[in-house]
């Protein structure tokens, strides 16, 4: 008796589907109310003005205006300090 299946069928092959995450608006592009700036994973973009964060994490902006990316400096619970990417929209 064969202990393995006959051809055509295998244990491999099997691959998630594309996701499409990252980056959707650049910095100074002219955006909407509901325009999907960012899909993420986490919180790797931080929402500032006019931008609300969704229940995937995906970042959306509240009002028109352009894109601008900023850095800010960020204290952890322990102390210890990171730099966050926080992305704004900013009346035009």
């Amino acid at each position: 008796m064969a202990h393995t299946k006959s051809a055509g069928s295998t244990k491999y092959g099997r691959d998630s589907q594309p996701k499409y995450l990252g980056v959707k608006k650049f910095d100074g592009e002219i955006v909407k109310p509901g325009d999907i700036l960012i899909r993420q994973r986490g919180a790797r973009f931080f929402p500032g003005r006019g931008v609300k964060r969704g229940g995937d994490d995906t970042l959306y902006a509240i009002s028109a205006g352009s894109v601008k990316f900023t850095t800010h400096r960020k204290t952890r619970f322990d102390g210890s300090r990171r730099f966050a990417k926080v992305i704004n929209v900013l009346a035009a």
